[in-house]
């Protein structure tokens, strides 16, 4: 699915309307089974076990989309890192989760903060999004959903629904180089330089995402509170 609807607007308006208008084109039956993982994860209360504000995230290393290796603990020495989580290259509201984030990053490096990207799928794939995308920001390679599945976020698509997916391009096992059909819920975090986590959110309903506003926001604060000075 192209995703056609202008950038300025909020990104969980463009969103919106992207899901309106392949509404109106996209079989029921194939949308609903497209859509079904949502009600299985707000079912099972999925998102209430992952990584909440206070927590404390562990250190990873990653390759990044030309397959150099990406260390947390060495980007956390520069300033805060935003991480967010997206499914992958064939995820049309991760394309405009990322490209409003990619909009927003000249204001999230004047905060001081770095940002990343991590979703299963190979170097290869993830270099092929940041080229179509143009995207400036590092897209990391989360294979296996290792660093993922430490933030509780880790879930499997079920097999009745794997079909459809394929229909619309959503061939997991192609993606992420793995036979495995787990994916990330979509989670936006902010870490400030302890590796303390100051922004969690983290949304069953995979077409819900945060937007760049609220992270520039809660960075600024943080920005703030390093150059209150010291009694």
């Amino acid at each position: 699915m192209a995703t056609t609807v202008p950038m300025n607007t909020p990104l969980q308006q463009q969103i919106d309307e992207f899901i309106a208008e392949g509404a109106s084109w996209l079989p029921t039956d194939l949308l609903q089974d497209l859509l079904s993982p949502i009600g299985q994860l707000i079912n099972s209360g999925a998102a209430e076990k992952a990584l909440k504000e206070g927590a404390q995230v562990p250190d990873f290393t990653l390759l990044d989309a030309r397959g150099a290796p990406v260390t947390l603990s060495q980007l956390l020495t520069r300033g805060p890192v935003v991480m967010t989580f997206y499914r992958g290259q064939w995820c049309p509201y991760c394309h405009l989760a990322l490209r409003a984030y990619q909009q927003a990053l000249p204001r999230m490096q004047a905060g001081g903060a770095s940002l990343v990207a991590l979703s299963p799928q190979t170097p290869y794939h993830s270099r092929a999004l940041a080229e179509k995308l143009e995207l400036t920001f590092a897209l990391l390679s989360d294979m296996g959903n290792r660093v993922a599945r430490q933030f509780g976020l880790v879930f499997t698509i079920d097999e009745a629904v794997r079909g459809a997916h394929k229909q619309v391009g959503a061939d997991l096992p192609r993606f992420n180089g793995t036979e495995s059909w787990e994916l990330p819920m979509a989670g936006t975090f902010l870490v400030d330089q302890l590796g303390t986590v100051r922004l969690a959110f983290v949304h069953s309903d995979f077409t819900r995402r945060l937007d760049p506003s609220v992270i520039i926001a809660r960075i600024n604060e943080l920005q703030g509170e390093r150059e209150e000075p010291t009694a």
